[in-house]
């Protein structure tokens, strides 16, 4: 399974709905960049997304983009493929 990495904030119901997502089709770890606790890390986010909100995901070297994007995979069926990628 690739690696999954979240750009997120503590308090963003968003990023918690990904995680549970990703966590019901089987991700057992997830790097969390928590950007509310570094400023810098935020402007690393959206330097590399090209986006302001979060959460910002990476499955392996893709960016997937935010929940509504990470959601609109899986609904397509192409979520999965993506994590035995």
């Amino acid at each position: 399974m690739p690696s999954v990495k979240m750009y997120c904030t503590a308090v963003c119901p968003y990023c918690s709905m990904a995680e549970r997502l990703l966590i019901k089709k089987g991700v057992s770890q997830i790097e969390k960049v928590r950007v509310d606790l570094d400023p810098a890390l935020m402007q690393e986010m959206m330097q590399i997304t090209g986006r302001r909100t979060v959460p910002q995901i990476y499955i392996g070297e893709r960016h997937v983009g935010g929940f509504d994007d990470l959601s609109a995979l899986d609904a397509g069926g192409e979520l999965e493929p993506l994590l035995v990628a």
